[in-house]
């Protein structure tokens, strides 16, 4: 039978995760996104710690709720392709084992209580197959990032397998999306031009038959 003050200090703990997942959610609806223009100044000022803190501050968003998809995206679009792409995977990979670590130590043991048997089925299918589970499951992300980080950590597996299986996953995606976001520049001026070109054209075909119009009409 389980002591009384430790019984106190799992739920204390799971109620401490929940509280940290609930703030990170509250941040992550609340917080304007920087300027890009204003990020790409710092970052050229601050040398390698302005990169370090960058890929600190991708971690921090990453453990709350917010889609991998669009912070990948948007530092493609302020950094690059190749600094963008670095960034995001280390930014990603620090979040996810923090996400794991937090729900090892936080969550496990209040699931334990409450799942009691039922969990055991689950654990040793994790402890066994967890590498192919996560793989699948990074490289298919219909489950968020954030859940899976969390989830994982809930449950017997270990770190190892863990944060092998979210490297490999993350990294076609993330080459993607920071693809998408490096390109958006071009992909902007590309469709501007293309608008542009042919409304140009437009206005001065207006203009010539207006010009001809008037002189048709004028007296001789």
């Amino acid at each position: 039978m389980r002591a009384p003050g430790r019984a106190d200090t799992t739920w204390l703990r799971a109620a401490l995760l929940v509280l940290l997942l609930a703030a990170g959610a509250v941040v992550a609806l609340t917080v304007d996104l920087p300027d890009v223009d204003a990020v790409r100044g710092r970052l050229d000022g601050a040398g390698a710690v302005g990169w370090a803190a960058l890929v600190g501050a991708v971690a921090l968003v990453l453990t709350a709720p917010v889609p991998r998809t669009a912070v990948s995206v948007l530092l493609g679009v302020v950094a690059g392709f190749l600094p963008g792409l670095l960034v995001a995977l280390g930014g990603a990979m620090v979040a996810a084992v923090l996400g794991f670590g937090l729900a090892r130590w936080l969550g496990r043991s209040a699931v334990t209580r409450l799942a009691g048997p039922r969990l055991d089925r689950l654990d040793r299918l994790l402890v066994d197959r967890g590498f192919v589970a996560l793989l699948v499951g990074r490289l298919i992300p219909v489950v968020p990032f954030v859940v899976l980080s969390y989830g994982s950590g809930l449950t017997a597996m270990r770190l190892l397998p863990y944060a092998a299986a979210t490297a490999l996953g993350i990294l076609p995606s993330t080459v993607v999306q920071v693809g998408v976001g490096a390109s958006a520049p071009a992909l902007v001026s590309g469709a501007t031009a293309a608008v542009a070109l042919p409304l140009a054209a437009l206005v001065l075909a207006g203009v010539v038959w207006f010009r001809r119009r008037r002189a048709g009409l004028s007296p001789s």
